[in-house]
């Protein structure tokens, strides 16, 4: 049954829909259920890579960005469970691991390096072709998945589902918005405006460089005809020659040099 630090948690989150702050709220009222190490926020567009939104890692925060998010997603038995079978709800790795043939490779070049010992996700359908997936982590063994953890999350499930959608069906996904008064989040977003910022500054005209801050923000070219008022083919016409000039051939080696670039301090 949620005691009233939960209902306060719940009032500052709904306080903090539309703004930046959510995310952070959201994960709050999701540990006050079952406590955890990290926790990592995902925007999921059917047929397209995650988008990210918001995480809490404090050690190897690199390989979310060089590993996770430019290939190793493909290879997480949660994302496969979700793409496979479209379900909300809160999951263990126990109950996807079976369906996954490649987990024990995954753990090798995903797990190992991070330290996680045990991992659960919950999904959440913003509408038919949209997800967020919330992916909690644990490290510590003090932290476990309990049977009452477990309980208290799907007692409060409806809560954060609906939370979810009244936030995300009224914002797109966008890369780590700043979080006022929280100096890491607001670091990561100075980051991230710095990177998309200097990203092909060099080699790419402005509205290449428009161009480029849209797909790496998980646009794809019709969405991006639309927000900038051309046509669909005039956006791939643009598309090739960023690729020329970055001298890449497709999205995922797009995507491992904008996330190189974003964990590279600039000089």
């Amino acid at each position: 049954m949620p005691d009233a630090h939960f209902f306060t948690l719940t009032s500052e989150a709904i306080a903090a829909l539309n703004s930046p702050r959510f995310s952070s709220k959201l994960i709050q009222l999701v540990q006050a259920c079952l406590d955890f190490d990290y926790a990592i926020i995902l925007g999921c567009k059917e047929g397209r890579r995650p988008v990210y939104l918001y995480d809490s890692i404090d050690e190897e925060r690199e390989l979310l960005f060089q590993r996770y998010l430019t290939n190793d997603y493909q290879h997480d038995p949660f994302m496969r469970y979700l793409n496979t079978h479209k379900q909300q709800g809160i999951f263990t790795l126990k109950e996807v691991i079976h369906e996954d043939l490649d987990y024990y490779s995954y753990c090798q070049r995903f797990y190992q390096q991070t330290g996680w010992k045990d991992e659960l996700c919950i999904f959440i359908e913003i509408e038919p072709t949209l997800w967020v997936s919330i992916s909690i982590g644990f490290i510590n063994e003090t932290n476990f998945i309990s049977k009452k953890g477990i309980s208290a999350l799907n007692s409060s499930f409806c809560i954060i589902e609906s939370l979810c959608r009244q936030h995300w069906k009224k914002a797109d996904f966008h890369l780590a918005e700043p979080v006022k008064g929280h100096k890491s989040s607001i670091e990561l977003h100075s980051s991230v405006q710095d990177a998309l910022a200097t990203f092909g500054r060099d080699i790419l005209t402005k509205r290449e460089q428009q161009i480029t801050i849209l797909i790496a923000q998980g646009y794809d070219s019709k969405e991006i005809a639309l927000k900038l008022a051309i046509s669909e083919g005039t956006v791939k016409n643009h598309r090739k020659r960023i690729y020329q000039q970055f001298n890449i051939a497709s999205l995922s080696e797009f995507f491992q040099l904008f996330y190189n670039h974003l964990v590279t301090p600039i000089k």
